[in-house]
């Protein structure tokens, strides 16, 4: 499966996006910094976390190599689409799930992407560097490959990412079928199953109709009605992002190994060396 035609609609959107206003106030020092960061950090992260995951399946299934390569594609792509969603509705979850408690770093590799009090396409760049290693679609993937399947995740991963798109867009269409007279309640039937750009605007949002404690799934928003966290929305959320200053955008971007101290963390013989 060719990913540029996604590369070329992702640029295509990120100019409409511009073109239509739609970046407005959003070009400062810490989102350009944040943003950026994030694009070289990733470039290097990912492929390593591509040559981990090789490693570690190669060793964890040394025998199984090609083993599923006679599974038919109508079986292979569901098959690895639905543990894709599945797996990362979970992950996703317990990601936020682990703010301010015990396992709040795991939280701090994924606020990265929610840190900015914005949403475009833009924001599916703005990841952690090292939520690549832990984030569940790629091991997914890398097994599904290395067992032979390798057509059926490469389709998985083109639906995934051009939703993620849709999903991400600053554009807001669904908002109209909701409301509409005739269509609102089949629309609204159907985000019970296809996550729309309002239930994953409401999941980066917080105040009315917002909230990142739900609506974890990237497309498949039936995981989130099932286990309680669906909310479908009336419009847009109250603001974005998350309550609070940004975060310290190479701390964001590069945590764990980048950490900014807090002030009651400086002791004054610190501050008068």
């Amino acid at each position: 499966m060719n990913l540029q035609y996604l590369y070329l609609a992702t640029l295509l959107i990120i100019l409409i996006e511009f073109a239509t206003g739609r970046y407005k106030g959003l070009f400062t020092r810490t989102n350009i910094l944040s943003t950026v960061g994030s694009v070289i950090g990733n470039s290097a992260s990912r492929p390593l976390a591509g040559i981990l995951i090789a490693i570690a399946i190669g060793s964890l299934l040394p025998s199984y190599q090609g083993s599923l390569a006679s599974t038919p594609l109508y079986i292979a792509f569901p098959l690895v689409f639905v543990l894709c969603e599945f797996s990362f509705y979970w992950v996703h979850r317990w990601s936020h799930e682990a703010k301010g408690g015990r396992h709040d770093w795991f939280w701090k590799l994924h606020r990265t992407h929610h840190s900015g009090k914005y949403i475009n396409v833009f924001v599916t760049v703005r990841q952690n560097v090292f939520w690549a290693f832990v984030v569940p679609i790629p091991w997914v993937l890398g097994v599904a490959t290395y067992l032979g399947m390798a057509e059926g995740a490469s389709l998985a991963i083109f639906t995934i990412y051009g939703w993620n798109l849709i999903t991400h867009a600053d554009f807001r269409w669904d908002d109209v079928v909701r409301r509409h007279q005739r269509f609102g309640k089949a629309f609204k039937a159907l985000e019970h199953i296809l996550v729309s750009p309002g239930i994953h605007h409401s999941h980066h949002g917080y105040g009315r109709d917002g909230g990142n404690f739900r609506n974890y799934a990237v497309t498949l928003s039936v995981f989130d009605w099932m286990f309680g966290t669906l909310h479908i929305p009336e419009g847009r959320p109250w603001r974005y992002g998350v309550p609070g200053p940004e975060p310290y955008w190479a701390e964001d971007v590069f945590f764990p190994i980048i950490r900014k101290p807090k002030i009651s963390d400086i002791s004054p013989s610190t501050e008068n060396s």
